[in-house]
């Protein structure tokens, strides 16, 4: 399975405008490979380098399984088309937000996970407790990074 961005490449630079000192909209990514008997994906964005330590950006959950990705632009809705749901992220907020370092260039992971069953809970809730749900259920997992810089 594999995570991409028609963006940036692997370990590239993350351009300006996904982040808070552009339009701060949501990365286009493409999924590929989902391994056959997943039943939904979990899209989880953070920041490893954060000065408080792992900041989280994005958390997406029960993905249907035969979505081959997102455009730019997902809005802050807790609940999207398809019966997607977007958690809470580190700034507080329902959806994306974007890469904003405080300091120095920071690494973003972009992670994807295939499962074995849907995640149909309810918005709102955060990586932690998206992680704990997971539990037992991933079948595959990618990763895409990218370096963003103020």
């Amino acid at each position: 399975m594999t995570i991409s961005s028609p963006a940036f490449s692997n370990g590239g630079k993350i351009p300006a405008k996904y982040g808070c000192r552009g339009a701060d909209i949501s990365i286009p990514l493409a999924f590929r490979n989902v391994p056959q008997g997943a039943r939904s994906l979990v899209l989880i964005m953070e920041d490893p380098d954060a000065p408080g330590g792992l900041f989280v950006h994005w958390v997406v959950y029960d993905i249907p399984a035969e979505l081959g990705g997102f455009p730019e632009g997902i809005p802050p809705s807790p609940t999207l088309e398809l019966g997607i749901r977007q958690g809470i992220n580190d700034f507080g907020k329902i959806g994306y937000g974007g890469p904003c370092p405080p300091d120095r260039p920071h690494r973003y992971y972009l992670r994807l996970y295939a499962l074995d069953i849907p995640l149909p809970l309810e918005p709102g809730l955060s990586r932690t407790q998206i992680l704990e749900a997971m539990k037992g259920h991933v079948l595959a997992e990618a990763e895409l990074m990218g370096i963003y810089e103020r």
